[in-house]
């Protein structure tokens, strides 16, 4: 599909992170630490699901080997402590360095879990990498509210942290795909947050840079930005991103009007309302309701990451309408198969 070939059905790429973990019972701490854990995790449940990628996306690595405080629980997601943000004095800035990746820290574990994921399933699942994006990056590094406020007040200074964060990515990124990744996801969810005038002047050229040297490395690239993207879709599609996970606050066709009709969408589903509170019958016929309207260039997968405890049947749900749908269908036939 991203080379624009005919396919036989639609593909399925859903985040997994703690739905993975649950299901082979591992604590989530194991998983985000553990490189083994994640990597039998992701096996397992796309072996289980027939999804087509594994992944080794857990919370972030690059800023915990910049030196940031994060605070690990047993089982659920780490968080970064912002009141005790790295770069509380800008000054720091200019002291800190770009790490190894393969020095031992949080990046190696996710190199060491690709490597592992390349050589056990990597002739039939597509290996992806991630990273964070610009906005997220320099949101774990400063703190969120903190960086907000530089976009008016210093804007020197966040041009100055984004280049940081660009050479400790593209380092992390370059790691990743020698280590086995087809595809490098960048997670950028903090550029939900911005306006539109500032995304496209301090967010985008730095995520064009990624995108493009993602590219020279000979990788794929995933751009994730959860929330609600509708004013920045049109910029996002100029990046020129393999593929563009949309969340469901960004209805999927207004998506496609506004990035055209030859990207790659991946998402729509809501993972609360439509996965998790849903049935194996709602959530059929939303995914049909989401092919309907992204049209052929079409990734089946949810808008954010798969909740825990959303039952089974919902998910196998979701993969059986896409084994079951061709991408070149018509709108006409997928509503047909949904009705079915």
């Amino acid at each position: 599909m991203l080379d624009g070939r005919p396919v036989d059905c639609l593909p399925v790429m859903p985040i997994t992170m703690m739905f993975a973990a649950d299901f082979i019972g591992a604590k989530y701490l194991a998983y985000s630490t553990d490189y083994h854990v994640l990597a039998e995790a992701q096996i397992r449940t796309a072996e289980e699901f027939d999804f087509d990628h594994v992944s080794a996306i857990a919370e972030t690595r690059e800023a915990p080997d910049c030196g940031a405080v994060v605070e690990y629980f047993e089982d659920h997601p780490a968080s970064i402590v912002e009141a005790q943000a790295l770069l509380t004095d800008k000054k720091t800035l200019a002291q800190l360095k770009v790490p190894d990746p393969l020095s031992g820290g949080r990046m190696h574990d996710r190199i060491k879990c690709l490597a592992l994921l390349k050589r056990r399933v990597g002739l039939d699942k597509i290996v992806e990498g991630w990273m964070e994006g610009p906005c997220g990056a320099a949101a774990d590094m400063r703190g969120i509210s903190a960086l907000m406020i530089d976009f008016n007040d210093d804007p020197a200074f966040v041009r100055d942290l984004f280049d940081f964060v660009f050479e400790v990515g593209m380092r992390f990124a370059r790691a990743q795909v020698e280590a086995g990744a087809d595809v490098i996801g960048i997670g950028d969810p903090a550029a939900s947050l911005v306006g539109p005038k500032i995304y496209r002047e301090f967010v985008w050229p730095y995520e064009k840079k990624m995108v493009d040297g993602l590219h020279s490395l000979g990788a794929r690239v995933r751009l994730h930005i959860c929330g609600n993207t509708r004013q920045i879709l049109k910029e996002a599609s100029r990046l020129g991103c393999d593929h563009v996970d949309v969340d469901s606050l960004a209805p999927l066709a207004e998506a496609r009007g506004e990035v055209g009709p030859e990207q790659v969408l991946l998402g729509g589903l809501d993972p609360v309302r439509d996965l998790l509170n849903g049935t194996a019958q709602s959530v059929y016929s939303k995914v049909a309701e989401c092919h309907r309207q992204a049209g052929p260039r079409y990734i089946v997968g949810a808008g954010c990451e798969v909740p825990r405890d959303t039952p089974a049947a919902n998910v196998h749900a979701m993969v059986r309408y896409a084994r079951q749908n061709n991408p070149l269908k018509s709108s006409r036939t997928s509503q047909g198969s949904a009705s079915a």
